[in-house]
């Protein structure tokens, strides 16, 4: 008896604890869409399931894929025996080096001037982030940064974290399912003068919407007039059009014409080093003297994120980008990846407009480049496709063309067409 009403004490004095929790009036956070797709879709136990949602690299069987040339570079590494001490505050100094050469290109002046302030990061995340509060800190004439409308939903957090202010200026237009690119000059035009601009390098993430040379050199051209600050985010060089030359056109162009920008790169798809979180933030300066000042306030910035960055990742990448036979290599390896994806765009387009006779213009397809597609299915019908036909993507209709494969396109585009008739 006396057992029984104690038992029942201790459970009082534990609820009441719980009451009070300190953390009793946290509220719960919006779940994550993209996690959530994938929650949904593991849940689902149908065979004709697909998940057009993730972010990553599929080979033809829809598995992830671990390129050639990386295997190669870890027997490299595993045969030479490295170590697993610290790296210095900004890094491993020969990947970074590297990474700005592969961006910049070797005959860029501030690359051949050695002026490039630039720091190894833990991927595209860090590198937005790391360069998010040094701008806020730094940089003189405003605190104000433009987003394209759309853009990576993590860039709206990163940005107003780091201490920035976030408008958006147009981008995406619904009605031809391509670039506004009238709205987009217009609303540059109308920024306030020295406001910090985030360009998408290439692969617009996530309309897959680019613009053209010509568009690049026009946006150029504006930025300059308005004395606004360019900061590109690069997180498919090569993967993109398959030309690591080719998607870094909006990146060297502006260096050319004078600009000073800054630059996040990303290791995670164009080497399919995910989980090893490569990246790498960079801004060009005036001269080696100002690199160096910029280089001592970076590691200030840094030292309390995270003090330094992983060894591992960064001695593959590097690996990769300083042996030619390996360098060779995974440029195949991200073409071949990259035409993978452009031959889905073509099957998909032919296979809505020939053999479906979808109804629609659905020339995008093939329009837009890198692995998102914005298909201009609205929710309603993302919605119906996850739960009649078990394929799914994000809300505002865009998929990952890498998870498509030679085993799941014509379902896909079957599924895609009912919806549109209204027949699924």
């Amino acid at each position: 008896m006396l057992a029984a009403v104690r038992a029942r004490s201790a459970a009082r004095s534990t609820a009441a604890l719980r009451a009070v929790s300190t953390w009793s009036n946290v509220p719960a956070g919006p779940p994550d869409p993209i996690l959530g797709i994938t929650e949904a879709f593991k849940a689902d136990k149908d065979p004709r399931k697909i998940n057009l949602g993730v972010g990553a690299y599929r080979d033809g069987n829809g598995k992830p894929y671990v390129l050639n040339a990386v295997r190669k570079a870890e027997n490299i590494l595993r045969d030479h025996g490295a170590d697993k001490e610290y790296l210095p505050i900004t890094g491993l100094p020969e990947f970074t080096k590297n990474a700005a050469k592969l961006a910049y290109g070797a005959e860029a002046a501030p690359f051949k001037d050695n002026a490039i302030s630039v720091t190894q990061s833990i991927s595209g995340t860090g590198a937005l982030r790391i360069g998010g509060t040094f701008l806020a800190r730094f940089y003189p004439h405003s605190k104000v940064i433009y987003l394209p409308v759309p853009s990576w939903g993590n860039h709206t957090p990163i940005f107003r974290d780091s201490g920035l202010e976030v408008r958006g200026y147009r981008y995406f237009d619904k009605s031809t399912v391509g670039l506004d690119f009238k709205g987009l000059v217009e609303d540059l035009k109308n920024a306030p003068e020295g406001a910090i601009v985030l360009l998408h390098a290439c692969a617009h993430n996530p309309t897959g919407v680019d613009p053209t040379p010509e568009q690049w050199r026009a946006i150029s051209d504006v930025i300059k007039e308005k004395k606004l600050f360019p900061f590109f985010d690069m997180a498919y060089q090569g993967f993109a059009s398959g030309s690591t030359d080719r998607d870094a056109f909006a990146v060297r162009h502006f260096v050319k014409e004078g600009h000073q920008i800054a630059l996040a790169q990303s290791f995670a798809k164009n080497m399919g080093l995910y989980g090893e979180r490569v990246g790498a933030f960079s801004l060009t300066t005036a001269d080696p003297e100002e690199k160096a000042r910029v280089d001592s306030q970076l590691k200030i910035v840094i030292r309390p994120m995270y003090s330094n960055p992983p060894l591992h990742g960064a001695l593959l990448a590097n690996t990769i980008l300083s042996r030619s036979e390996l360098y060779n290599e995974w440029e195949n390896e991200v073409k071949g990846m990259a035409d993978r994806i452009i031959s889905m765009r073509e099957r998909l387009y032919d296979s809505l407009t020939s053999t479906h006779k979808t109804p629609g213009d659905w020339g995008h397809i093939k329009s837009q480049i890198g692995m998102f597609s914005f298909t201009g299915l609205n929710a309603a019908q993302a919605k119906a496709l996850a739960e009649k036909a078990h394929v799914y993507m994000t809300m505002d209709g865009r998929i990952s063309m890498a998870g498509l494969n030679g085993g799941n396109i014509d379902y896909f585009a079957e599924s895609v067409d009912k919806v549109v008739k209204g027949t699924l």
